[in-house]
């Protein structure tokens, strides 16, 4: 009886987008913050990596919330 009390209450928090809000993406980089010197790692490199993992972590969000736009 426990066991299920509990599962119903973790199924409505993960429900809840309120305790699990949308991912929200990585700022994008202005054009004047990349200098053209090669840097290592650079604004555009570290953009890119924060989108992927921004696009992953909005997949799972989704699954989790399908009825979520």
């Amino acid at each position: 009886m426990l066991l299920r009390a509990a599962r119903r209450i973790l199924h409505v928090v993960i429900d809840d987008p309120l305790h699990d809000p949308r991912p929200q993406p990585p700022e994008r980089p202005l054009p004047g913050d990349c200098c053209d010197s090669g840097c290592d790692p650079c604004v555009q490199d570290v953009y890119a990596e924060q989108l992927a993992d921004y696009e992953q972590r909005l997949a799972r969000w989704r699954e989790r919330h399908p009825g979520a736009t």
